[in-house]
This record gives C-alpha cells, structure tokens and sequence, in this order.
C-alpha cells in the first residue's frame, strides 16, 4: 500500500484527487495550515465535501501529519500549552474525517533531558486523552532522526511513552526510514535492516507500526540530521526497502512517500518515479500447482 503527502491546497479534498492521480492506495495530508497556531474549525460542508470524494476516489487509508510547531515535551508551560490545544484540534479534526492515524513526532526535550521531556510528552498525551476520550484516532509516535534535543530517536524512547501513559491502546508507531538511518539504525543492507527489524520488534513490538515513511536519506548513517532524498538516491539500500515493502507485518499499512515534490530530469513528477521504483520491488506471492490426482 503505497502513497505520499499530498498538499490540501484549495481544499482537503485535493488531496484525495491527486493521489488518484497517481493511482495510490492511500495519501497523507495535513488537516490545516501547519504553519499556524489558530485554525478555524471545519465547517460541514469541508467534512461532507471530504467523505464524497473520498468514496469516490477509493482511497483505502488515509493518515494525517501534524503540525510541525507542536511540542509535547517543552519545558516552556506557555509553548507546551498551546500545544497540548492545537495536538487537541488535529486529534478532532482527523476524528471528524475519518482519518485513523496521526503522525507526530514525540517532541524536543529543549536541553532539559531526555527523561524530563519523554516525561512531559506522556503527561501531555494524558491530558489530551482525558479531554478527548472516546476518539477512534490512534497517534503514531514517529522516530526521529534526533537532531538537537529531538526525542524518538531511539526505539526505546517510543517504547517508554507507551508503557507510561494510561491509555496505551491510543498510540502506535511510524518508522521513517531517512529517520532511521540518521539515528544510527542500519538500513545500508538488506542485512542490516533485518537486524534493525529485529532490534524493533524486541523494543516495541512490529504490531504497533501502523505507518512507514519511505524516504531516502541525503545523509549518511549516523549523521542525526533529517534531510529526505528521492528512492536510490541516498543513503538507504534498495535492498533496505525491499525488506521492508515485502515484510509480511507491513504489507497493509500505508508507506508513505515524503520527497520533494519536483519533476525528475526527464520531466515527470518525482512522486510517480519514487512509487514506481517501490512498487518495482514488491515480489508477488507464487502459488504453489496442486499436484494432479491420479
């Protein structure tokens, strides 16, 4: 199931068109300007308008990203509040359209440490699931690549998060594999993305990853800096991807593209040639012949 971020400009729903378009099983897509604190609520002519074309459309999954300004794990009671509020309005926004899964990066712990910040992150998510109980919409706690005082950078940091809060039924995981490979995880082999695999399913669990972005890396292992590059043209394998798109766990979650949007140098769009290359990789199931009765 292979998608990318499309952009809601002139109204969600275009997103949705564009990502039939391209034939994609599924899209991700900010809810709102993720550039601004205050948004206005949507009004029901958006979520009727959002629910037709999505019938029409046949997209299978849709996921919601949040917005970039919000920091669950600050020190700052001012900045962490207003957070906590518009974390609140995507959780109700992606309610009201049916979306199932919000991605969000755990937060920055702003030079306070690692175990202040992810202990501000789970009182975060306990208010907001106290304010909002009832809600359908799982929040995918994304790996970081850990820039600066980024958390989520290590699959311990997710796994903490999880255990602590009190409703852990509303969490799960999105993998970025430029993330990954920035925060040290091998994904230069097949090899070592099995490994990687492994370490994943032995800290939190396969089960919880509900999201993949698939995204190369402009930088090398290690680098801890977050720079997304086209598929095979980075610092992830080939044969990494190939792992992971015929992973028998992830076959049905959404994989999700978040390249730029360019034209290649033969002019077509880079969103085709990066799902192109995906889909190329995907190995299909052989049947096995039944053995003729004699």
């Amino acid at each position: 199931m292979f998608g990318s971020h499309l952009s809601i400009a002139g109204g969600l729903h275009n997103a949705l068109i564009e990502a039939r378009s391209f034939a994609m099983d599924c899209v991700q897509v900010f809810t709102k300007n993720q550039r601004q604190w205050k948004t206005k609520p949507l009004t029901q002519d958006q979520i009727n308008q959002w629910h037709r074309h999505l019938r029409q459309t046949r997209i299978k999954q849709v996921v919601s990203h949040d917005s970039y300004l919000i920091n669950l794990a600050s020190p700052d009671p001012t900045l962490r509040r207003k957070s906590i509020a518009l974390f609140g309005e995507e959780l109700i926004r992606c309610e009201a359209l049916g979306i199932g899964w919000l991605v969000t990066h755990p937060g920055a712990h702003m030079r306070a440490g690692e175990a202040a910040g992810l202990q501000r992150v789970v009182r975060s998510l306990d208010q907001l699931h106290k304010q909002l109980p009832g809600l359908a919409v799982v929040t995918c706690l994304e790996v970081t690549a850990g820039q600066g005082t980024s958390l989520g950078c290590r699959f311990e940091h997710l796994r903490q998060i999880i255990d602590r809060v009190r409703d852990p039924q509303r969490l799960a995981v999105c993998l970025d594999t430029a993330h990954m490979l920035a925060a040290g995880y091998d994904l230069t082999t097949a090899s070592g993305c099995r490994a990687t695999l492994a370490e994943l399913d032995d800290v939190i669990g396969l089960d919880l990853v509900r999201v993949i972005h698939v995204n190369d890396s402009k930088t090398p292992m290690g680098s801890r800096v977050d720079r997304h590059e086209h598929i095979g043209h980075g610092h992830v394998s080939i044969d990494a991807f190939a792992v992971l798109v015929n992973h028998r766990k992830f076959r049905s979650i959404p994989k999700i593209l978040e390249t730029a949007k360019e034209a290649d140098p033969d002019g077509r769009p880079w969103d085709a040639v990066n799902l192109g290359v995906l889909r190329s990789l995907v190995r299909r199931p052989t049947r096995r012949k039944r053995k003729s009765a004699r």
